[in-house]
């Protein structure tokens, strides 16, 4: 596990957004935890993710000359983690993100920022079915662009409603790579060596998980 990585499962859970018990998820299946990504909430905590997902981008080593945020929620991520790189890796990219809607008055156009144009990393929180990937992968057709890869918090590993999981299916769908700042795998290896009793009692349930819908 990388420094980073560790960094970011202890902020997490410090902050309870990667959280352990009982939660139903929307594909009805009973998870022993659940990541909400929406908490990162404060200026601090959009930093914390920000710096992340620079370090997990610059780790990766992909190529690519401009950060896209998918609205709403990939919009203050793409900020966060231009400004990260830029100010803690002397990265100065282009970002841009999509608005729900075209603007017809003004400077009008479906994005905000830089142009839509290059080798694009997309900067999103999660991918769970891979909808909203599909239709920034549009969105890039129509103006022209490339997709040079994806940028995520956390890969849950864990298949959908075939063999393969969402990120699997968006790789092998469009040859581009899918980083995560974390996955599953960091998580159950963090609780593997955990000295907390109570963490360190999460791990079985994980495990178990894992073994039943993991890829």
């Amino acid at each position: 596990m990388q420094d980073y990585q560790q960094a970011f499962i202890d902020f997490v859970i410090r902050h309870d957004i990667l959280r352990f018990g009982s939660f139903t998820l929307k594909s009805g299946r009973t998870s022993p935890y659940f990541f909400n990504a929406g908490l990162f909430n404060t200026g601090e905590a959009l930093a914390f993710i920000g710096n992340s997902y620079a370090a997990a981008l610059q780790a990766a080593g992909v190529d690519y000359d401009l950060l896209f945020g998918p609205a709403y929620k990939g919009i203050p991520l793409v900020a966060a983690t231009a400004t990260a790189l830029a100010q803690q890796h002397g990265v100065n990219k282009p970002y841009c993100f999509n608005r729900k809607e075209a603007k017809d008055h003004g400077e009008g156009g479906l994005t905000v920022g830089a142009p839509l144009a290059g080798r694009v990393l997309i900067v999103d929180d999660v991918i769970t079915a891979g909808t909203a990937i599909r239709e920034v992968m549009d969105l890039l057709q129509r103006t022209g662009a490339t997709p040079a890869g994806i940028l995520v918090a956390l890969d849950r590993q864990e298949r959908g409603t075939g063999a393969l999981s969402a990120i699997q299916e968006i790789r092998q769908q469009y040859g581009i790579p899918v980083i995560s700042i974390i996955a599953l795998e960091q998580i159950v290896d963090y609780l593997a060596r955990q000295q907390d009793p109570a963490l360190a009692a999460r791990l079985a349930d994980v495990q178990a998980y894992r073994d039943q819908y993991g890829v």
